[in-house]
């Protein structure tokens, strides 16, 4: 088994609970850190106290090591306000159709500063911080070594990963095309980069000499060992915990990945102004036809929040960004903890019949 990036973290299982802002709490990420795997928080979305605050309920459950992501984007960038107008327009206007008494609105700022983020990070001192979005800074991989944090980047591409590389972090997470939430493209179109995991694992790990991280698709041990049969050194795995009660997934998004067909999960823009993977649904057919003049993220992102949140406590699943990846239909609802052991159990039993 790939064991330096186990070893170095205080991991007993090559398990890593993806980051999925909007959906992961701390007590996910404590359960499966205590579980023997590495718990995850997404915080891309999350303002600089918050995301102490939650660094600290981790750490409250568990002494265990947790990673923190972040989303690397520019402190400030240019609004297309015609395109917010249009938008707004449209989502106001769906919104009404659908019976829910919510409108846009324009809000103090469209993202948290990244700048402000990564010293709550520094400040908060995981294990472990990854990032997604585009390389970070040599000065901000500096500031992480002197406090001992690891760092993994997040790669779409076999370019990507280099660059990480040659920027000198310590791992790498490929993130396949079945991957669900965000695409972490940098380099290259969105489209371009739809990379299949097991292709994209295989050649990275020939090009890069840091630990590589397979993403996208895994839902079960049997995936996990044929990642690392590929030269992964852990899994990381998302969808498979989105419906445990730890999650914060609304009910309604619970439920219909149970119910997901693989033809109905797609790439998506008309959430949140970047390429993500989750189900098609109403809201995705009815802005469909607007993809291409919405604005980019983070601007449609706060846009659509309002929605999200009113639809999410109505039940209407048909109208949330139901993120997910391509093998969502093999969703096992149960406890994290319990989760852990299903997949460890089936990774150990894959191992002994390949060994046989």
């Amino acid at each position: 088994m790939p064991s330096s990036l186990l070893h170095r973290l205080g991991m007993a299982h090559p398990l890593i609970q993806a980051p999925m802002s909007g959906a992961n709490t701390p007590a996910l990420a404590a359960a499966v850190s205590r579980g023997g795997g590495l718990g995850s928080l997404g915080v891309g979305y999350t303002e600089p106290q918050a995301i102490l605050d939650q660094a600290a309920q981790v750490r409250a459950q568990t002494d265990k090591p947790f990673a923190l992501n972040l989303f690397v984007m520019p402190d400030t960038f240019e609004v297309d306000e015609a395109a917010v107008t249009r938008a707004r327009e449209r989502l106001d206007a769906l919104m009404e159709r659908e019976g829910l008494a919510v409108r846009t609105s324009r809000p103090p700022h469209w993202a948290p500063s990244f700048s402000d983020q990564f010293a709550a990070l520094c400040e908060a001192r995981p294990a472990v911080a990854s990032f997604v979005f585009n390389l970070i800074t040599p000065a901000q991989l500096r500031e992480l070594r002197r406090r001992d944090i690891y760092v993994i980047g997040t790669a779409t591409t076999v370019a990507e990963a280099r660059a990480w590389a040659e920027l000198g972090v310590d791992a790498v997470c490929v993130q396949g095309a079945e991957a669900g939430g965000h695409r972490g493209t940098f380099l290259h179109q969105p489209e371009e980069a739809l990379i299949g995991l097991f292709a994209l694992l295989p050649l990275t790990v020939r090009a890069v000499d840091i630990p590589v991280i397979a993403a996208g698709g895994i839902m079960d041990g049997r995936g996990m060992l044929a990642a690392e049969v590929l030269g992964a050194a852990a899994s990381q795995i998302g969808t498979a915990f989105l419906t445990c009660p730890e999650s914060a997934a609304a009910d309604a998004w619970k439920h219909d990945l149970t119910q997901a067909e693989d033809h109905r999960v797609g790439t998506i823009r008309s959430f949140s102004g970047r390429a993500a993977r989750g189900l098609q649904n109403r809201y995705t057919q009815a802005m469909h036809p607007y993809e291409a003049e919405l604005p980019a993220y983070p601007v449609l992102n706060a846009l659509t929040a309002p929605l999200r949140r009113a639809a999410g406590q109505a039940g209407r699943g048909d109208l949330v960004s139901e993120w997910c990846g391509q093998a969502a239909g093999l969703v096992r609802p149960m406890p994290a903890a319990e989760l852990v052991n299903v997949l460890m159990d089936e990774y150990r039993a894959a191992r002994k019949q390949i060994v046989a």
